[in-house]
């Protein structure tokens, strides 16, 4: 078969498929991280809505990947009134723009991009996480 035709019938991984990779990528995170986490919600839609690129000053969606949306950990208080659950957003088309571009596999990228978001809701900044890496 030649290399064009494998191609032929094959679609992009829907939102489905999305939530599946966060869910395998979800659990096999350690066991103490996942229940410092256990009440951050994980959405998969396709785009940033506008506001949230507005609000972030990003011109396009492809540039985003993913958000956490919520307090941190370390900004919590029991004093604090309640609120719309913390929540990570996966952006399917984003992912799915570098993904192509690029050289990891898409369960990899979802994973990193995951973790990343999980990564803010423990305190860490965009820098914090860099220098990990």
């Amino acid at each position: 078969m030649s290399g064009d035709q494998r191609w032929q019938d094959s679609k992009a991984p829907t939102i489905a498929d999305f939530e599946v990779l966060a869910a395998e990528a979800w659990e096999r995170l350690p066991s103490e991280f996942r229940e410092l986490a256990r009440d951050v919600v994980i959405r998969v839609i396709d785009y940033a809505p506008d506001e949230v690129l507005d609000d972030l000053g990003i011109e396009s969606p492809f540039d985003l990947m993913g958000l956490y949306q919520g307090v941190s950990l370390v900004h919590k208080s029991v004093m604090d009134t309640p609120r719309e659950p913390d929540a990570v957003f996966l952006y399917r088309r984003a992912i799915l723009d570098f993904w192509a571009e690029g050289d990891e596999t898409l369960g990899h990228l979802v994973t990193h991009v995951l973790i990343h978001e999980i990564g803010h809701h423990f305190g860490l900044s965009d820098e914090d996480m860099a220098a990990i890496e």
